[in-house]
């Protein structure tokens, strides 16, 4: 250990990852740095303190600096990743992807990682379904594909690289949160670190501290859980002979004493290959090296040459918070919601609550916005953790079911799957992560609450642009899509409007309309228009987090009650 964390107690194993083999992987690490508060002796205020550098918390703390809010980022470790851990999560959904795109990582993020579309799913030696997502309507066309599988930790770190290129925020590594209290005025946090201990304040703080968050206990926070006995075993590794780059998975494997196997292809030619153990199996027992090795001969055959990575025992339960704000304090990522791994429903969730918040808090502090709009990432990320849970918790059901009823379904399902086509969608591995609507939200009409996908278009000089380029011109105001002529009257109540709101306008054309706006696009394929969920002469109203808030025909009064709406400055019924 590093001289200067002398008598600062490392971050301790969790989930049995004291038990992992392997070469494994090596880790970047930040150095300590004094915080300014030990130095001066006065607990200094910030607008925004997030705690814990996972996912969610550098994902929120990128997209702030991005719109130009000072943040402080506080982490036990000094490093990216989890002690012991392997890759964790590995596949990134189009929807994340495109938030990375905005944020300025999805370039490195798909020079390291895999892309893939194509899962197959076998019963014992029988392919019993699959599916190719590039021919599936709600991804292909987007600028980013489907999925792309790369290990975590690399995630991370170029988040903490584009971080540090943005500045603004403070990343302060090895500072450990002890305590938590607040009021009217701030809230307070105690920390601790290598150096002494020290005192902060702020206006809001962001728990993205992980699933074993001490902030629940601080402020009470209430949780619906749910205790699985699955056991699984992961093994990261490398091959001498190949795989298909697919998505595989095995309900009944026959070299896995009939229980499933999960098998991706990631980064650095690294293979996720995960096992399903006996619920009573012992962690230290099945993470063995010598006992993997004989789990993947059995597998890829007695000649395939195998490289130990890592490998480690995992066990899953499913949680959810039932108020994902208190007070000044939110909480995102693990800290608000576990789920069961199937899906890719875990880290891509925690990416989506960072994206969500990250406008809200931005508009609430530079003053677009009141601070009710902040209720609102309750309704909408709560809603979307709650569809999550109940997902991922009928997959885990239909691999590990009960006996009676759950595994008759599911051997009736496998049998008439062998067989017939339609049966086929009744096998579930894993129903793979997608942007969730809002349907409770009060910051969105009946008409909004979908995401827009990344979508290209044509700027009027013929090169190509896409959504992501039009919210980050919109720089975290609303984006106000006209699609069509909305006549003189309508184009000068555009401006009008523009001028009161923070809202950027601009009107849509086909490829032969005559441009009525000086702020105007061609959509020639009808791609940006099919995107945000309307048709012929129509407007959508599209948040900075790539949601519509609401869509509508006139440009009349309902656009201006749209706006309000979507700030949380609405008075009316959600």
């Amino acid at each position: 250990m590093d001289e200067s964390r002398t008598g600062y107690i490392d971050t301790a194993f969790s989930n049995g990852y004291e038990f992992a083999q392997g070469s494994g992987y090596r880790l970047p690490e930040y150095p300590f740095v004094e915080p300014a508060e030990l130095r001066g002796g006065t607990a200094a205020h910030h607008p925004v303190v997030i705690v814990g550098a996972g996912l969610a918390g550098l994902t929120l703390a990128c997209a702030l600096a991005r719109y130009g809010v000072p943040a402080v980022v506080l982490d036990e470790d000094n490093t990216v990743g989890v002690k012991g851990a392997s890759s964790r999560g590995i596949c990134y959904t189009q929807k994340s992807l495109e938030i990375f795109h905005r944020l300025g990582i999805y370039e490195r993020i798909a020079r390291k990682g895999i892309q893939w579309s194509v899962g197959r799913t076998f019963a014992g030696n029988d392919e019993v379904y699959s599916f190719d997502l590039r021919q599936q309507s709600g991804y292909n066309l987007s600028s980013q594909p489907p999925f792309i599988n790369i290990q975590q930790f690399y995630v991370e770190g170029f988040l903490v690289e584009r971080i540090q290129e943005l500045g603004g925020v403070d990343l302060r590594w090895c500072n450990r949160v002890t305590a938590f209290t607040q009021d009217a005025e701030r809230a307070t946090l105690t920390v601790t670190t290598p150096a002494g201990d020290y005192r902060l304040t702020a206006d809001h703080v962001v728990d993205a501290s992980g699933s074993r968050s001490p902030f629940r206990q601080w402020v009470g926070a209430s949780i619906t859980a749910r205790k699985g006995d699955d056991r699984w075993c992961i093994a990261d590794v490398r091959f001498s002979k190949h795989p298909p780059v697919e998505r595989h998975t095995w309900i009944e494997a026959p070299f896995n004493e009939n229980r499933a196997v999960w098998q991706h292809l990631m980064g650095d030619g690294v293979w996720r290959i995960d096992y399903q153990m006996a619920p009573n199996a012992d962690p230290e027992e099945v993470s063995r090296e010598d006992v993997v090795r004989q789990r993947l001969t059995r597998q890829f055959g007695p000649d395939c040459e195998v490289e130990i990575v890592w490998v480690g025992p995992y066990a899953y339960r499913s949680e959810c918070i039932d108020a994902m704000r208190h007070g000044r304090l939110f909480f995102m990522g693990d800290a608000a919601k576990v789920v069961s791994p199937f899906g890719a429903r875990g880290g891509n969730t925690g990416i989506a609550d960072a994206d969500n918040l990250a406008w809200k808090l931005a508009a609430v502090l530079q003053g677009r916005a009141p601070a009710t709009l902040l209720d609102s990432y309750h309704e909408e990320r709560h809603e979307a953790a709650q569809q999550n849970v109940q997902v991922t918790n009928r997959t885990a059901r239909f691999l590990r079911p009960a006996d009676g009823a759950e595994r008759l379904f599911r051997t009736a399902a496998l049998g008439l799957a062998r067989q017939f086509p339609f049966a086929r969608q009744l096998v579930n591995t894993g129903r793979m992560a997608v942007a969730n609507p809002y349907t409770r939200s009060s910051v969105c009409d009946a008409t909004g609450g979908q995401s827009v996908q990344n979508v290209s278009f044509d700027w009027p000089d013929g090169t190509r642009g896409s959504v992501n380029d039009l919210l980050l011109w919109a720089d975290g105001r609303l984006l106000l899509l006209v699609f069509g002529d909305p006549g003189r009257t309508g184009l000068a109540r555009l401006r009008a409007l523009a001028q009161e709101a923070p809202l950027r306008c601009v009107q849509v054309l086909g490829p032969t309309d005559r441009a009525g706006a000086l702020e105007h696009v061609r959509d020639p394929q009808g791609h940006l228009q099919g995107a945000c969920h309307v048709f012929g002469h129509a407007w959508a109203l599209v948040r900075p987090d790539a949601y519509v808030a609401a869509t509508g025909e006139s440009v009349d009064a309902a656009v201006v009650d749209a706006v309000a709406r979507a700030l949380g400055a609405h008075g009316g019924d959600a």
